[in-house]
């Protein structure tokens, strides 16, 4: 490869994980924003059913963006794996290929979100006022679904080559799209939810024409064909890979609406704080997350260059800079988790329950350090049915049934509700630990 920086086969891995990592950190840094600005102008601006409306709307995008993202992991290692093994001809196949599977994807959530928005805001229980706020948003961002899946393709597509800095670059354009959308519309023509719906499909159509100038410019070691473009055996190998990861998010992110069900059972007080602890929780999980996705592009190409060795030292290096992040986080969470709380809310009684949630969370930061890069490794190394398996374990066997059952407790506390979480990622890294070692012995017994 001509970019020595994109090749992760040769080199110091911490300097080039670390390197790699950051662009995408910040990626998911500013998707966290992008998604709390809607929230604040239409706050601020709109009406509080516009907020609900934004508020519920949202976690149905998020829940079709999340699935969408795991399932185009299946490119980016797929990419990475060629890059590796140096059999560029593969890659245009593959690029075509998704190119033709994500716009049949794209189309059936068109439908889905267009026609049965209404449905959908009614199995979300959005409150009878803010009914229709909600359905507008929903069909509005379903009618610019095209963007938003072809933005999370396109950022697989770019971190499979080995560049984080490109889909920084998008979400970044979009960022500033959407505030300028929001600021224009809602709080200057006072379209209230449909208008911060707008602003959002506005700045992933922006975002999307920039990915496609940039990969048209970019010194590929491969040429895009138009005969590419179709399902061909290469759909099948990154689709191999990426739904048993998509199937696992879609779980999850259920199993997430479910403990969000449990808690609201406490009360307006407990739910507000709840909701307010989840903000920072979001923001927690951007370092495990962007060391999982880097992980994962960083191990693959090694696994196709045959250097299983450094595919090993690769995770255990994720795992030091998870675990020297994750142990500030904590003490943060747990010294000062009540002043974060305050800046999402003035609420004395919300603000405690927030903070009782993230003392029984806190632990849950160094824990997923470990897991996320595990997760990064298993990722890499073609091993997507485990961590299906591994990542439906957890949230099905151990959070919800342990967040049910403390739910219920008499003198129910968000403290232990909030333990559910460390608790079942606890779980998970004993499985992936053990599933570590049997590959190693496996490895050792076929050598």
């Amino acid at each position: 490869m001509k970019n020595d920086k994109a090749d992760f086969t040769q080199g110091s891995i911490l300097k080039k994980l670390a390197l790699f990592m950051l662009p995408i950190l910040g990626a998911l840094v500013l998707q966290a924003a992008y998604g709390a600005v809607d929230l604040l102008v239409v706050g601020r601006f709109g009406s509080t059913s516009g907020l609900s409306a934004v508020s519920t709307g949202s976690q149905v995008l998020n829940l079709v963006t999340f699935v969408v993202t795991q399932l185009a992991m299946g490119v980016t290692v797929l990419i990475a794996r060629y890059l590796g093994e140096k059999k560029h001809e593969f890659i245009s196949p593959v690029i075509g290929g998704a190119a033709v599977v994500f716009t049949i994807l794209a189309a059936v959530l068109f439908v889905v979100l267009v026609f049965l928005a209404r449905s959908i805001s009614s199995l979300m229980q959005a409150p009878a006022e803010a009914l229709d706020l909600t359905t507008s948003y929903v069909r509005i961002c379903g009618a610019g679904i095209f963007f938003i899946v072809a933005y999370n393709m396109l950022s697989a597509l770019f971190r499979g080559l080995g560049d984080s800095k490109s889909p920084l670059i998008f979400v970044l354009v979009a960022c500033v799209v959407n505030i300028i959308g929001d600021l224009v519309l809602v709080a200057g023509l006072h379209l209230d939810a449909a208008g911060a719906a707008i602003a959002t499909v506005a700045a992933q159509a922006v975002s999307v024409v920039c990915a496609v100038v940039m990969l048209l410019k970019k010194d590929l070691p491969f040429t895009i064909k138009k005969s590419d473009f179709k399902l061909n055996p290469q759909c099948k190998k990154f689709l191999g890979i990426g739904l048993p990861l998509a199937l696992q998010e879609f779980l999850t992110q259920l199993s997430f609406l479910a403990l969000c069900a449990f808690v609201n059972r406490l009360g307006l007080e407990a739910s507000s704080g709840y909701g307010v602890a989840c903000k920072i929780v979001n923001f927690a999980m951007l370092i495990p997350s962007a060391l999982m996705q880097s992980t994962a592009s960083f191990v693959s190409q090694n696994i196709g260059a045959g250097k299983k060795k450094r595919a090993k030292q690769t995770m255990f290096t994720g795992i030091g800079i998870g675990l020297v992040f994750g142990i500030l986080v904590f003490s943060l969470v747990m010294l000062k988790g009540d002043l974060l709380c305050s800046a999402f809310s003035t609420d004395a009684a919300v603000i405690a329950h927030g903070f009782a949630y993230l003392k029984g969370f806190a632990p849950e930061t160094i824990l997923t350090a470990i897991l996320f890069s595990m997760v990064g490794y298993f990722n890499g190394n073609d091993k997507t049915i485990w961590v299906m398996a591994q990542g439906l374990i957890q949230p099905l066997l151990v959070r919800l049934p342990m967040a049910y059952i403390m739910s219920i407790q008499p003198n129910a506390s968000l403290t232990m509700i909030g333990l559910a979480a460390p608790t079942s990622t606890a779980v998970g890294v004993v499985l992936n630990i053990c599933f570590f070692l049997y590959l190693n012995q496996k490895e050792k017994k076929m050598n």
